[in-house]
């Protein structure tokens, strides 16, 4: 592809006033409207005692974050992109992003509290008008895990030491939820300060993920997974008073170091990688990943009698490969494991069980889209501040999932980016009559259906309840 005319033939203004860069903002910030997040807001958020009437017309703030998100928006500053064109003929009290900042500035912990709760029934909102979690009455998974994220200065309250050895980080933690055939939305996000550990505070943050999972309609069987930084009583604790499972895994701690050594040989299965490479001699697929379940063990011996919990400890080993097979001419006297324990209650056979511990790891892709999306800087130097903007990501996040869902099957699992390239981002031409709007929109659009469908979709009048 090359330019089609010469330099001096081409020139550039940016002086139409009816051309919008963002129109898939139309429908997606409609469906939010549908769900109620304006109202939610207005309901719930009550900044009281802030100056400058920072506390005022909260739901056009929130909303107007939001829609900056889902836009690609990952600062403060890039909020002004809700202002071009003609975005103020088809969205009413977009707000400057100095008020957006001072607006993010004026949240304490109670303001955060109080977005929570927003977040909390807004993704119940989205579940209940659109097909986000398919499944969810059968078997839901709530995947609980926590990340750092690199702040630079020493005035940005809560950047601390923490895990990484010289660097200052803030230390989210998440809660995601999923069904064995959709992609993970998130439950609920909680921001904490750099040195705090993984653990802190996880009774009561697994509490309200599993009741946030029961709101977004997961009545059927949750199942709680996270790593062995949350394998403590008072989580499963939780997840008992709760009536879900867990999947914990659990670390080498010398009770686990034995339990292991005490499972036979003929014990261990081996399990089936969907890459792995089948024998040229023999035909069978060549895995050195075994499986087994001791089926009553232990945990928390050391507490009384009623905090310990019996349940199955399954392990997953595979060959140290750090180590080599042969040295020297002398072959291995006998082969080295790696073992990745963890303890669970689910009722899944032992290998079904195992593979669906394993998928524990989508959360990392949540993780990661984060990073690639609003929370590439965490943009305030006041802690709540950037609390504040870390509820409303996670609410652009579960919207433009939902958002998804209604589009089509290929994006209801695509990623955020994707989804902006494809809905979010497409141009318009703003024409007017007869008091109506009409967005003219690229020819040949290679998405052209599925925005159409999603347009039209979230713009049909509601079905009656």
């Amino acid at each position: 592809m090359q330019v089609s005319h010469t330099r001096a033939a081409v020139s550039a203004a940016f002086d139409d006033a009816n051309l919008i860069a963002h129109a898939g903002l139309v429908p997606v910030m409609r469906l939010a409207e549908r769900c109620g997040l304006p109202r939610l807001v207005r309901e719930k958020v009550r900044l009281t005692g802030t100056k400058n009437g920072a506390g005022a017309s909260a739901d056009a703030k929130v909303t107007g974050i939001v829609g900056g998100m889902a836009a690609g928006a990952d600062s403060i500053d890039d909020l002004d992109v809700l202002r071009h064109g003609a975005m103020s003929a088809v969205f009413e009290g977009v707000r400057a992003p100095s008020t957006l900042g001072t607006f993010l500035r004026s949240f304490t912990h109670g303001h955060a509290l109080q977005l929570h709760a927003v977040h909390r029934r807004f993704l119940g909102e989205l579940a209940a008008h659109t097909p986000l979690l398919p499944g969810a009455g059968q078997t839901a998974f709530i995947d609980v895990d926590s990340t750092h994220k690199r702040v630079y200065g020493r005035t940005k309250q809560g950047g601390e030491y923490g895990r990484f050895k010289g660097i200052r980080t803030l230390h989210p933690l998440l809660a995601t939820i999923c069904t064995p055939t959709s992609r993970p939305v998130i439950a609920t996000v909680r921001m904490r300060r750099g040195k705090a550990a993984d653990s802190r505070g996880a009774p009561k943050f697994v509490s309200e993920a599993l009741a946030t999972a029961v709101e977004a309609g997961c009545t059927g069987m949750r199942i709680l997974r996270a790593d062995s930084q949350f394998y403590n009583a008072g989580v499963i604790a939780a997840c008992h008073r709760s009536g879900a499972r867990f999947s914990l895994t659990t670390g080498m701690n010398p009770s686990i170091k034995r339990a292991i050594h005490s499972i036979p040989d003929t014990a261990w299965q081996q399990i089936t990688y969907p890459t792995a490479v089948p024998d040229p001699e023999t035909g069978e697929l060549i895995s050195d990943a075994e499986v087994a379940e001791m089926p009553a063990y232990t945990a928390f011996a050391s507490r009384k009698k009623g905090e310990r919990v019996t349940a199955r400890l399954i392990v997953r080993r595979v060959r140290d490969l750090a180590k080599p097979a042969v040295v020297g001419e002398q072959g291995e006297l006998f082969p080295v494991w790696r073992h990745h324990p963890f303890f669970t209650d689910t009722p899944a056979p032992t290998l079904e069980a195992e593979r669906e511990h394993r998928h524990h790891a989508v959360v990392e892709q949540v993780i990661a889209d984060s990073k690639a999306s609003a929370l590439a800087h965490l943009p305030s130097g006041h802690f709540h501040a950037n609390a504040a903007w870390l509820i409303q990501w996670a609410m652009a996040y579960n919207l433009l999932r939902a958002a998804g869902a209604l589009t089509s099957a290929f994006h209801a699992k695509a990623t955020t980016a994707t989804l902006r390239a494809h809905l979010v981002q497409v141009p318009a031409r703003i024409a007017r009559s007869a008091r109506r709007v009409t967005l003219h929109l690229p020819r040949n659009w290679r998405w052209q259906k599925a925005w159409t469908h999603l347009f039209d979709t979230v713009h049909r009048p509601p079905e009656p309840a």
